[in-house]
């Protein structure tokens, strides 16, 4: 069959089949047709099998993946929505083929560390969004008693912070603390997500004002994470508790995780696209664009962190998007000691991964790997991430003969500031498929597809 434009109904519509000369199935790319029924893979068929009903015809030359499992995003609403929002940012998803996101609990006002939090997080949400999406609790100090109440409200975790997060309202849990977050966790097999950098560290770092980058890169140096992961591994080899390491920047930590994992502690880890793209050296100095902590680092690192993930010692890719107004994003006038920390890629970073990593000779297969079935299985949404019979059909067609340039303006975030802005990439996301829904096709979004999925 000649190659052929995708050919489907306009974003809104069900289909009864996806079809493709390149699709993801048991880890390896071939010919075949998905079948969809009530929202789901009901089988995987010879891709010339006869089909009944609108079908999602991707060119021979496009991949068919698994929608991607965004499992760290900073949605901010209610409280700060004016740095982001549940419709802004699932819209963004749905363009970058991400179907499913997994919010963080700070940044919003209330945090998500109570049950009564966690509802006014849902209250937000509801009709908004484009994208299924879950929800983070957060362990904060004073709040051991609400951790197994949102367990059993449907939380997939809790996040914590070893050193202050940037905001009031979620303080970070000191050593004494930490232990009995994660003692109160392990009882019920929770899991616990770590900003793994360490408060004295930083406190002994070099601070100076401006905007030399480098500058801001040694105010938070290598140490502060190594230091802060080691108190990671040390706590689930104490408690037992499962952890999870969220944006590792710094390579100089991958020997102590993978020795972690040699000694069979329950600990995973995450890096981000921004940590795989960009290197300090080539960083604009006074670019708040590309400030987060921890710090994009040399490139030297950047490719350490490529080799970690192809050894398996890193087990997701995530993009940490954490957007910001610009009042927030460019505060101090360059200054990136003052500059709000955080990179809005939420739309992009499959697209930037997978570019990335073809220009390193890795096939699309581990990108999805990475981005959506590991990231599912971190949460436990085993029906996400994977293009399997039972599995929800959730499908992005990924086209590698159409090249795009971000534009940071014609994102759908709610603010037009992103590191990515000016990048070229060689293959953009044509149609997004949610539930057997066609949610997103060369620009147009549905939106109120999505819904609040809780822990299974």
């Amino acid at each position: 069959m000649p190659d052929h434009p995708v050919a489907a109904p306009p974003p809104g519509d069900l289909v009864t089949a996806v079809r493709g000369r390149q699709v993801l199935v048991d880890g390896s790319l071939r010919a075949a047709t998905l079948l969809v029924a009530d929202g789901r893979v009901a089988a995987v068929e010879p891709y010339d099998v006869d089909v009944d009903g609108p079908v999602l015809d991707a060119p021979d030359h496009a991949w068919v993946l698994p929608g991607v499992v965004d499992t760290h995003v900073h949605v901010n609403e209610p409280g700060r929505t004016a740095w982001e929002g549940f419709a802004s940012a699932t819209r963004a998803a749905a363009l970058g083929g991400v179907t499913t996101v997994v919010d963080m609990p700070l940044n919003s006002i209330p945090p998500t560390t109570t049950v009564a939090g966690l509802a006014a997080k849902r209250r937000a949400a509801a009709g908004q969004l484009s994208v299924d999406v879950g929800l983070w609790g957060g362990a904060v100090p004073g709040n051991l008693d609400d951790l197994a109440p949102l367990w059993d409200a449907g939380v997939f975790g809790f996040k914590c912070f070893l050193s202050p997060s940037g905001v009031d309202e979620f303080a970070p849990l000191g050593p004494a603390g930490f232990t009995a977050a994660l003692r109160t966790v392990a009882a019920f097999d929770g899991l616990v997500i770590v900003h793994a950098e360490d408060p004295a560290v930083l406190a002994g770092s070099p601070v100076r004002a401006g905007g030399v980058y480098t500058d801001f890169v040694a105010s938070r140096p290598h140490e502060a994470e190594t230091a802060a992961i080691a108190r990671v591994v040390a706590g689930a080899r104490e408690t037992g508790c499962r952890v999870h390491v969220l944006h590792l920047s710094s390579a100089r930590a991958l020997n102590l995780l993978a020795d972690a994992r040699a000694e069979g502690l329950p600990v995973t880890v995450e890096t981000c696209p921004h940590y795989l793209t960009f290197d300090a050296g080539a960083i604009p100095d006074a670019s708040a664009a590309y400030k987060c902590c921890p710090p994009i680092r040399d490139a030297g690192n950047r490719e350490a962190l490529w080799d970690g993930l192809r050894a398996g010692v890193i087990d997701t890719v995530v993009t940490d998007h954490s957007p910001a107004t610009a009042q927030e994003k460019l505060r101090g006038d360059g200054d990136l000691q003052q500059a709000w920390g955080g990179v809005a890629g939420l739309q992009v970073g499959f697209q930037v991964v997978a570019h990335e990593a073809a220009a390193r000779g890795i096939g699309i297969g581990d990108v999805s790997r990475w981005m959506s079935t590991a990231t599912a299985d971190l949460v436990g949404l085993t029906r996400k991430g994977r293009l399997a019979v039972g599995a929800d059909a959730d499908v992005l067609v990924l086209d590698p003969q159409v090249p795009q340039r971000v534009d940071a303006h014609r994102l759908a975030h709610r603010n037009p500031i992103s590191a990515y802005d000016g990048v070229e990439l060689s293959a953009t996301v044509t149609a997004t498929v949610l539930r057997g829904r066609v949610i997103a096709r060369e620009g147009a979004v549905t939106a109120g597809t999505g819904r609040l999925v809780p822990r299974p």
